[in-house]
């Protein structure tokens, strides 16, 4: 009975954490993909978007497949929290505990290197390449890089929120894989 109810606290730990993951996520997908913004330079109309750079577009894709993959992670939790007394099949537990550890490790270092790439290529457009003759581009387009940095926060922290879950990932399957032997 405790070890029932400890197991269904963990879940509900878990899916908290998933869907805070998610909201995370799709937050940083949202703002980058939608965010832009049209400035007239010596009578040119230029607009700034997240096409222009093509690791915030890789971003926003990855954000939104992180936080896809979040919430349906989220859904087994909760089937999971539903199921908790019931027993199940510790092989296909096993396999499936350690399929969601090699996902959840794919989600963590994916959503990372998105997110430190795409801060990359705003460094810059913040400073600028004076070897290159690139031009500081947030000086023109302030509102534009203000959303970009907050997705890039949001980001950060998907990422971290990610890591932590490989980590419960790690303990559950090995927990599992220590029970079977």
């Amino acid at each position: 009975m405790v070890v029932a109810a400890v197991r269904a606290s963990e879940v509900k730990a878990e899916g908290f954490l998933r869907g805070a993951c998610a909201a995370l996520a799709a937050a940083a997908a949202l703002l980058v993909g939608l965010s832009t913004q049209t400035e007239t330079v010596l009578l040119v109309s230029k607009k700034a978007t997240v096409k222009d750079v093509q690791a915030l577009w890789v971003l926003a894709m990855a954000a939104a497949a992180a936080a896809g993959y979040h919430l349906l992670q989220l859904l087994k939790c909760v089937y999971l929290g539903r199921r908790a007394g019931v027993n199940r099949c510790r092989r296909s537990s096993r396999a499936l505990a350690w399929i969601c550890l090699l996902l959840d490790k794919a989600c963590a270092y994916t959503t990372f290197a998105t997110t430190v790439a795409a801060a990359q290529a705003c460094v810059i457009a913040l400073e600028g390449a004076h070897a290159l003759q690139w031009t500081k581009l947030c000086n023109i387009y302030t509102r534009f890089c203000e959303q970009i940095a907050g997705s890039l926060v949001l980001g950060m922290l998907a990422a971290v929120g990610t890591a932590v879950l490989s980590a419960v990932s790690a303990r559950n399957a090995f927990r599992l894989a220590a029970r079977a032997s």
